[in-house]
C-alpha cells in the first residue's frame, strides 16, 4: 500500500485541533463542525508531545553530572564512567562531536537522565544518538533530536540492545527512525514526533526480539521524508512497524496524524495484544497486522483514518477494498505458542475512517513464491524457504504450512460507525471484506484459480458476529467484484454477522 501525504506535517497545536475534530483538513474533504459522539470511545490519550513530564531539578545522590556547554561531555564520560553509571543532564542543548559516528556508546545497566529543558541535538550533523549493545540502559526526561539516521536505521539504541527503557523521552525531528527496539524493551509515556521513517522500528537484525512493552506514548507526524513516493510499494514507513516480534503489548498509545499507517506489524510477528489505544487520522491505516499470527486487538478507538491512502486509490479507479484495519495473510495458528490461538478484534469503535475491516489472502503469496514480498522470508511452520517447492508442496503437510494463512479470525462486539459527509465520499469508504485474489503465479503454485478465495471465504473460520453498524455499509466477500448487502452477508452461503444489527439510514 503505497503512501502519498497531502501537506507538510503541521503544528501540535492544529494537530491537536485535527484530533478534537475541532477543524478540517485540507483536501480530506468537507466535514461538520464537530464528529459524531462515539460510544465507548476513550475520553483521553497520551497526549504527551505538548506536556512532557519534567525530569529531576537537581542531580540524583551519585549521579555524574553532564554539562550543556562541553562539546562531547555526554559520550566521554559515558566512556570514563563504569557500567551502571547514572548520568544527569543540566538544562540547555546538549551536543556530541562534530563526527557522524560520535555518538553516546552506554555500557551496562546505565541511566541517563535529563533536567528540565534537557536537549540532545545532532544538528543534523551526527546520525545516531545512542548506540551499542549493552544491556538494560535507562533514557528517562531527555529530547533527542536532529539526528540523521540513514534509511531504515535509527537514532536511539540504534543496535536493538536488550532491556532498554525508555520513559517521559520526547525522540523528535530525526532522520530514519527516531528509535530502535530490542527484547524485553520498554517504551512508555514518551512523544515519538516528526521522525523521518518511522517513530519506531521494532526490528532486531540478529537474534530473538520479544517481550516489547510500548505503552501510553504519543506517536505522531512521522514518516516526515514520504518514504513510500521515494520508493514506491517499499512498505517502509508508519507510525511503529514491528519485525519479527514475538510477544508486544501496544496499549494505551495516542497515534495519529502520521503519514501512511499508524500501526504496521509485518512479516512473522506472534503474540500481540493491541489495546486502549486511540488510533486516528492517519492518512493510511490505522493498523497492518500483515504475514503474522496470534492477536488481541481490543478496546481501541479507531477514527478519521485512510482518507488520504484511500481515497487516492478509489479516485484511480481501483476496486481493492483498501481498509482501516487490514490483516493481510495473517491469522491464528495454535501451533505458535502465544496467549491466544486466534486473531480476536472485539470491543472495538471505528468511526468515519475510510472503510472498515479487511481480511486478505494474497494466492500467489506463499513461502518461496517469487510474489512474496518479505522475500527470504518464511513461515513460522517452515523454516527452510527451499522446502516449499514441487513436488512436495502440493500436499500435505507443505500445501497448509508454506502458507501465511488469514484463517481464525474472530471479530465481534465492535461498533462501526460511517457518516459518509464527515469522510467526504459518495463511493468505497462504506466495505468490510473478506477476499482473496485469483491464483496465477508463478507456474509451479498448487494455489492457482479461486482455492484461496474459497478457503479464506468460507472455510477458514473467518467470522463476523454481533457487532453493531451505523451508516450505509456494504460488504466483499470471495473477490472484490463480489459486494453484498447486509442481508446477502448474512445468508448463505457467507452466514456472517449471526447477531449483528444494522442502521443503513443513519450516516447516508
Amino acid at each position: 500500500m503505497g503512501i502519498k501525504w497531502r501537506t507538510r506535517a503541521l503544528p501540535a497545536a492544529v494537530l491537536a485541533l485535527l484530533a478534537s475534530g475541532c477543524v478540517g483538513t485540507p483536501g480530506a474533504g468537507s466535514k461538520p463542525n464537530a464528529a459524531p459522539s462515539t460510544s465507548g470511545a476513550r475520553s483521553s490519550v497520551a497526549k504527551v508531545c505538548d506536556k512532557p513530564a519534567a525530569g529531576p531539578a537537581k542531580a540524583p545522590a551519585g549521579a555524574v553530572t553532564v554539562d550543556a556547554a562541553v562539546v562531547g561531555d555526554l559520550a566521554a564520560k559515558t566512556r570514563s564512567s563504569p557500567p551502571g553509571t547514572t548520568f544527569w543532564l543540566r538544562p540547555g542543548t546538549h551536543r556530541l562531536d562534530p563526527d557522524r559516528y560520535a555518538q553516546v556508546v552506554p555500557k551496562k545497566g546505565n541511566r541517563y537522565l535529563g533536567a528540565p529543558g534537557a536537549v540532545l541535538d545532532g544538528r543534523k550533523k551526527n546520525q545516531y544518538a545512542f548506540s551499542g549493545t549493552a544491556p538494560d540502559v535507562t533514557l528517562r526526561h531527555l529530547t533527542v533530536q536532529g539526528f540523521v539516521a540513514p534509511h531504515d536505521e535509527g537514532v536511539v539504541n540504534h543496535d536493538s540492545a536488550d532491556g532498554w527503557v525508555i520513559e517521559h523521552a520526547t525522540i523528535q525531528h530525526n532522520s530514519g527512525a527516531g528509535l530502535m527496539a530490542g527484547a524485553r524493551q520498554q517504551v512508555r509515556a514518551s512523544c515519538l514526533r516528526g521522525n523521518g521513517q518511522y517513530g519506531m522500528n521494532a526490528y532486531k537484525g540478529d537474534g530473538a526480539l520479544s517481550g516489547l512493552v510500548v505503552e501510553g506514548n504519543e506517536i505522531t507526524a512521522n514518516n516526515t521524508g514520504d518514504w513510500e513516493r521515494r520508493r514506491p510499494g517499499c512498505g517502509c514507513t508508519g507510525g511503529v512497524k514491528f519485525w519479527a516480534v514475538n510477544g508486544a503489548d501496544v496499549r494505551g498509545n495516542w497515534v495519529h496524524d502520521n503519514r501512511g499507517t499508524g500501526l504496521w506489524a509485518d512479516t512473522n510477528n506472534n503474540d500481540f495484544r493491541i489495546e486502549d489505544n486511540v488510533l486516528e487520522a492517519n492518512d493510511g491505516a490505522a493498523l497492518i497486522y500483515e504475514t503474522s499470527y496470534n492477536a488481541v486487538i481490543r478496546k481501541n478507538t479507531i477514527r478519521r483514518n485512510n482518507w488520504v491512502e484511500g481515497r487516492r486509490y478509489a479516485d484511480r479507479g481501483d476496486s481493492f477494498p483498501f481498509a482501516t484495519v487490514y490483516l493481510s495473510e495473517s491469522g491464528g495458528e495454535p501451533r505458535v505458542k502465544a496467549r491466544t490461538d486466534k486473531i480476536e478484534v472485539y470491543r472495538n469503535v471505528l468511526e468515519n475512517n475510510w472503510s472498515g475491516i479487511t481480511l486478505w489472502e494474497n494466492a500467489d503469496r506463499f513461502c518461496n513464491s517469487p510474489a512474496n514480498t518479505s522475500s527470504g522470508d518464511c513461515t513460522l511452520l517452515v523454516r527452510q524457504a527451499g522446502r516449499c517447492a514441487r513436488p512436495a508442496i502440493a500436499t500435505a503437510p507443505l500445501y497448509a504450512d508454506c502458507r501465511w494463512k488469514t484463517q481464525r479470525v474472530d471479530i465481534h462486539a465492535n461498533r462501526f460507525v460511517l457518516d459518509k459527509s464527515v469522510v467526504g465520499c459518495t463511493v468505497k469508504c462504506d466495505r468490510m471484506a473478506v477476499l482473496a485474489n485469483y491464483g496465477t503465479y508463478p507456474d509451479w503454485s498448487p494455489y492457482q484459480g479461486e482455492r484461496v478465495a474459497e478457503a479464506i471465504t468460507l472455510k477458514q473460520h473467518n467470522r463476523w458476529h454481533d457487532n453493531v453498524y451505523v451508516g450505509p455499509w456494504t460488504f466483499v466477500a470471495h473477490d472484490p467484484s463480489r459486494v453484498l448487502d447486509f442481508e446477502q452477508w448474512q445468508g448463505a452461503p457467507y452466514e456472517q454477522d449471526a447477531g449483528s444489527t444494522l442502521a443503513p439510514g443513519a450516516g447516508d
